[in-house]
């Protein structure tokens, strides 16, 4: 395998119409090997895919932020992964949900619902309204199975840990993340976009295009593509994080150097060490880390060479994802465009482990080599 064939590969999906426009980053023991863009960033303007394109990064906002900020509010005693919600969130007490612990929404073993389209009714509401009407339909929500029987990836349950966090820090979860975690790493560049008063400065900066929405009746750029967290305002628990590979890469650089202990350079990290040894294996059995997917048995999105057992990740449904095998301290980091102009294309299912098996062979032969 050589860079040429990975660089082709990227070039083909591009072509094929797998994503107008992507970006690929890759790195091992913390240096970057590849980080290349391809394609367009609109397929209306043709404007190409920069290393600045800043990419709705879906449901990879789960692990880098909701997930992160959980592990803070333990650190600082505010959570812990056996509290009850209803804890934390006295609303619950009187419901079927009131015996979920934190640590089943973070393994999606709530035994909640997948998805609801929450955004049909709240959406038609004054924004001021939208909070109060979203918490009463999660408390509302009926469980499918009890907690802890089943795993079933849910948004819902990361909706209730957005509430959670935003409860337990006493400010919304994007200050809290802003504050004690991104800019103490000195990240800068992942953020969420508030739809309701955006940041002047975000005028500037290039987003790559999503879906021509048929709810929306336009096509979405520079705003979050999920209903459920667009009509919330654009900070919600299970999307709404924007990013570019070079950003997303920092951040899980940054805690692969806590994990692995490799920090002599920080003697005070964000993240207490002990917490990521607990959130970055499989919980319970469940095929699942506490914030984290894992590699499925057969069939996984990441191919079949990373670790099974020691490697975490995550997909996101614009198009994104990454993965981290903590055994071997390597990233792989793909951002795309995929839903743009429609969510119906869906050849990123294929492509998706093939890169990753020509990433892989290609970064065991370097190792073999040195």
């Amino acid at each position: 395998m050589t860079i040429d064939q990975i660089d082709c590969m990227m070039r083909e999906a591009v072509d094929a119409g797998v994503f107008p426009g992507g970006s690929l980053l890759f790195s091992r023991s913390g240096s970057v090997l590849f980080d290349r863009v391809y394609g367009v960033a609109d397929i209306e303007t043709g404007r190409p895919v920069t290393p600045r394109t800043f990419f709705d990064l879906a449901s990879l906002t789960k692990p880098l932020a909701t997930t992160l900020a959980v592990m803070k509010l333990i650190q600082q005693k505010k959570l812990d992964l056996d509290w009850e919600i209803s804890a934390v969130i006295p609303e619950f007490s009187n419901s079927d949900k009131s015996d979920i612990r934190i640590r089943h929404l973070l393994s999606h073993q709530s035994g909640l619902a997948d998805y609801r389209p929450y955004y049909l009714k709240i959406g038609k509401l004054p924004f001021h309204d939208r909070r109060a009407a979203l918490q009463q339909c999660l408390v509302l929500e009926p469980l499918v199975s009890p907690p802890g029987q089943q795993t079933r990836y849910s948004d819902i349950g990361f909706m209730i840990l957005e509430w959670l966090v935003t409860s337990a820090a006493g400010i919304p979860e994007d200050h809290f993340i802003y504050r004690h975690i991104y800019r103490p790493m000195g990240i800068d560049d992942l953020f969420f976009i508030r739809t309701k008063s955006p940041d002047p400065g975000l005028s500037d900066i290039d987003f790559a295009a999503t879906e021509d929405c048929p709810w929306r009746g336009y096509t979405v750029k520079g705003a979050v593509h999920d209903e459920n967290a667009f009509v919330m305002g654009g900070v919600a628990g299970q999307s709404g994080l924007f990013g570019t590979a070079a950003s997303v890469h920092r951040l899980l650089a940054a805690l692969m150097t806590v994990y692995t202990g490799n920090n002599e350079n920080t003697s005070h990290p964000v993240l207490d060490p002990a917490l990521l040894q607990i959130f970055f294996k499989e919980h319970d059995h469940c095929g699942r880390a506490l914030g984290f997917d894992m590699p499925s048995a057969a069939g996984s999105s990441s191919g079949d060479f990373f670790s099974r057992a020691h490697t975490i990740g995550h997909l996101g449904f614009s198009g994104t994802s990454f993965w981290m095998d903590l055994s071997r301290s390597i990233i792989v980091i793909l951002l795309t465009n995929r839903i743009h102009p429609t969510r119906a294309n869906n050849r990123i299912r294929l492509f998706r482990p093939q890169i990753h098996n020509t990433v892989m062979q290609y970064i065991k032969q370097m190792s073999d080599a040195g």
